[in-house]
């Protein structure tokens, strides 16, 4: 699985076109990065940012473009209405996958250091990143504004940062970086420009003044559209919903006699969260996501990423993994032979057989697609052991031990690969023997294909075996990769053979 994080950087900008197209330049600068969205609002003054990448090319982006802002944002001429401490505000991390929560975490505090000791800008971190539970909510951060937090720093030992010195940048201020599920953001304007209205709506439902457990809401005025705004940040739509929250703030309005004339989403959105609101509003019954028709489509886009990724530079996925895919396809194959084989004319007698074949390949071959997860998985724990430290001879030590130990798992997966493929082809025997003429060809390539994962994977069996210690485990796996090796041999000949002889 693609490592994947998602970062959402926060400028304090939002009537300088100019300035965020560079912001932006110094993101996609970054290889390995995708820039997904880029939003300015002029009443706000502020832009949001969205793009994913590897954790590694997404720290260098959001680095880049925090020093790209302080160059080109001075706090000290900024004026509007969002909330703001720093030219780049908040840098919040999200994983996506194959990245844990902890993961993004350490990556917080990694950019957290280098943005205070690389740009003289003070770091504070918060959601789940938070070293004191105070800062979790971002508001607490802000409290003060660039204005205010410029004297509280100094002065106040609870409003230091956790990186840097407590001093603000002259004109950067401070940026906020963190960990945080997807947050949706979430704007509802009124009919009335009476911003006090907006403001009474957002306490109700906001949940540090009693509202709902997963929003956070302010009131603004936009004088470019002469009406109030009811802002939200929802941090969890999966517990508060966007329909619940839609239904609260026009009830409330109309206490005021005000209305509601529109709702906007800043950014990106999940589609489950949209989904929900069309199962609420339609009154579907027992709406499926897979009768969404883009859902049936994603899948066809696997393969392109995939394929991208194996050309990376990245360690991973490898030649595991690869083999794995390789076994996937093979027995793929080998369950279309079947398919074209049950119920055609002149087959009657084989049909029951390769039904009975067909159904046992099928979870064969996801369990080779959960052996490429498994085969990088394994590989990345070998890459920890050896940055164990061996400062010492105790350390060296235990490196030694844990290096080993994790090599012999990683011998393990392939070793699983390679028996996987040659209980697929003894499997597969009548798709050979009796599938249909038409498609030998392609029962030909199955086994080809099951030959070449059954092989890939031997080789990554060996070479973890060099670094193994434990010499009876290496002798015992060289003995069984002999055993099997004999067998596939065999098989492949005979099913190779078998395959000429029907298309001849």
């Amino acid at each position: 699985m693609r490592r994947i994080i998602e970062c959402v950087p926060n400028f304090s900008e939002g009537r300088r076109p100019e300035v965020i197209e560079q912001i932006v330049s110094s993101i996609r600068s970054v290889t390995g990065v995708t820039l997904l969205d880029q939003e300015m609002n002029a009443d706000h003054n502020r832009a949001v940012i969205s793009f994913v990448g590897e954790p590694e090319a997404v720290l260098e982006a959001a680095f880049r473009a925090t020093k790209t802002a302080s160059e080109l944002i001075d706090l000290t001429k900024h004026q509007g209405e969002h909330p703001r401490i720093g030219a780049t505000d908040v840098i919040p991390f999200v994983p996506i996958s194959g990245v844990t929560q902890a993961e993004c975490i350490e990556l917080a505090k990694r950019l957290g250091k280098r943005i205070a000791d690389e740009l003289g800008i003070p770091v504070y971190l918060y959601e789940l990143a938070a070293t004191r539970p105070d800062r979790q909510d971002l508001a607490n951060i802000r409290q003060g504004e660039f204005e205010g937090l410029r004297e509280a720093i100094r002065t106040d030992p609870d409003r230091a940062p956790d990186f840097g010195r407590p001093e603000l940048h002259p004109t950067a201020g401070a940026t906020v970086v963190g960990v945080r599920a997807p947050l949706i953001a979430y704007n509802i304007n009124l009919s009335t420009p009476d911003v006090k209205i907006a403001e009474k709506i957002a306490k109700a439902i906001r949940f540090r003044s009693g509202g709902f457990r997963y929003v956070k809401a302010l009131g603004f005025e936009l004088k470019e559209k002469n009406c109030a705004q009811v802002s939200i940040n929802m941090t969890d739509y999966t517990k508060t919903p966007l329909y619940r929250v839609f239904e609260t703030v026009k009830r409330e309005a109309q206490r005021y006699g005000v209305n509601v004339v529109e709702s906007e989403i800043v950014g990106l959105v999940p589609q489950a969260a949209l989904v929900d609101c069309a199962r609420f509003y339609l009154q579907l019954n027992e709406f499926k996501k897979e009768q969404i028709l883009e859902n049936r489509l994603v899948p066809a886009q696997g393969l392109p990423d995939f394929l991208s990724e194996l050309a990376s530079s990245a360690p991973v996925p490898g030649g595991g993994t690869a083999a794995a895919l390789n076994g996937a396809i093979g027995t793929a194959l080998f369950t279309m032979v079947a398919s074209l084989t049950i119920g055609k004319k002149g087959y009657e007698e084989f049909e029951e057989e390769l039904k009975v074949v067909k159904d046992r390949l099928i979870p064969l071959r996801e369990r080779f697609i959960s052996l490429m997860d498994e085969d990088a998985e394994s590989f990345k724990a070998v890459m920890q052991a050896y940055k164990l430290p061996k400062m010492t001879e105790a350390e060296r030590q235990e490196r030694e031990q844990a290096v080993s130990e994790a090599l012999k798992k990683a011998a393990e997966v392939p070793l699983r690969t390679m028996r996987l493929a040659l209980d697929v082809l003894k499997l597969a025997k009548p798709v050979v023997e009796y599938g249909n003429k038409n498609s030998i060809s392609d029962a030909g390539v199955a086994t080809l294909n099951l030959d070449a994962a059954f092989r890939g994977a031997r080789l990554n069996v060996l070479i973890n075996l060099g670094g193994i210690k434990d010499r009876d485990f290496v002798a015992g796996m060289q003995e069984t990769l002999d055993e099997l090796t004999s067998e596939l041999e065999g098989l492949v000949k005979s099913y190779l053979d078998t395959v000429a002889r029907r298309m001849s």
